[in-house]
């Protein structure tokens, strides 16, 4: 064992090295130096499970990923992962993320994290209205830190992001563009974020106009749009539509071009998340911005005060969001605006609160 060597090359005690390398000041300057020399000289590298289970800590944050079809390779999760990992790495903490089926599974992972001291605090992302996660982290006054909103009533520390008044601002803007008829391809209600996007279509609206409801990604909003347009469904057909995530815009966007429709000519869209696919798009996708990484930095700040002590009354942040125009939306065809062709400049408001 490493620490008996350099106990017997200094002439010390075991407990003596181990409280220099720990840093007790109980230890004189000389002696902690010698020690530190010593451990230098022989590549001395303490044993991170035993240290970490001396101060009663896992130095560990725990994330879990929903496994569910379309939902692990999430772009958003990705982007959310990428942040957190470098932030936490300055901070010396490691990052566990582990991966579990919505529902019973996922109460389940989390249960092990928090009573196994897998880690000392969770970050919980894509909330639902009424999240059993939530009440359990709350039942056991363990930190954590939400990215997103509950119905839950007791506070807890989140950062979320405006999407009421995002996506009232961009129905709006195909108000203003001459559309009437348009519709949405949300995510399912469980979701807090489909809630919050859903009220605020209603809200620009004023009365419900055609609505699907999709897991959110590609292949749904394929079938969500192909849906919109089936002959049946010809006295509803949207002249535009606002799509909950990216991943459903892309497949909505598929779905026109497989009905011989292009988006920003004979339907305008508009997704959500501004993912870098969004770019590479044909058309470029018309999209909200929201600033994930900088989201998930801030949430590492604030679990951190939380694993501190701090309390979570006063950590409830929500962040505006911010509209990028590209090509996918504009005025409906039958107009004959010439901001309908591609290339025509729009602005790129913020959406505030």
């Amino acid at each position: 064992m490493s620490l008996v060597r350099i106990a017997r090359a200094l002439g010390i005690s075991v407990t003596t090295v181990s409280r220099a390398l720990a840093g007790y000041d109980d230890v004189a300057p000389v002696t902690r130096a010698q020690v530190i020399a010593e451990a230098d000289r022989i590549t001395y590298r303490p044993n991170e499970a035993a240290r970490r289970l001396r101060r009663g800590r896992a130095e560990a944050i725990g994330v879990v990923l929903p496994s569910g079809p379309g939902q692990f390779d999430d772009p958003f999760f990705l982007r959310m992962l990428s942040a957190i990992g470098p932030a936490l790495e300055a901070e010396k903490l490691d990052l566990l993320v582990t991966t579990a089926r919505p529902g019973a599974d996922a109460l389940r992972a989390y249960r092990h994290l928090v009573e196994n001291r897998k880690v000392d605090g969770i970050i919980l992302a894509r909330t639902r209205q009424r999240d059993e996660r939530i009440g359990y982290l709350l039942d056991r006054d363990f930190p954590f830190v939400a990215h997103g909103r509950s119905l839950e009533s007791r506070p807890f520390a989140y950062v979320d992001i405006d999407g009421e008044a995002a996506c009232r601002a961009a129905t709006e803007r195909l108000l203003s563009f001459g559309h009437t008829n348009i519709a949405l391809i949300n995510a399912l209600p469980l979701y807090m974020f489909a809630h919050h996007r859903q009220a605020g279509w209603l809200a620009a609206l004023g009365s419900p106009g055609p609505l699907r409801e999709v897991e959110p990604t590609e292949e749904n909003g394929f079938r969500a749009m192909q849906d919109l347009l089936a002959p049946e469904h010809q006295h509803e057909r949207p002249t535009a539509v606002l799509c909950a995530t990216d991943r459903i815009a892309v497949g909505a966007m598929h779905a026109l071009a497989h009905a011989g429709l292009r988006a920003g000519r004979d339907v305008a869209l508009i997704g959500y998340d501004d993912l870098p696919l969004a770019t590479y798009t044909d058309p470029p996708l018309t999209t909200i911005a929201q600033p994930i990484e900088r989201a998930a930095r801030r949430m590492v700040e604030m679990l951190l005060a939380r694993i501190g002590g701090a309390p979570a009354e006063g950590m409830q942040e929500i962040w505006p969001a911010r509209l990028i125009a590209r090509q996918s939306d504009g005025p409906p065809i039958q107009t004959n605006d010439p901001r309908n062709h591609q290339g025509d400049s729009r602005h790129e408001p913020t959406l505030h609160p």
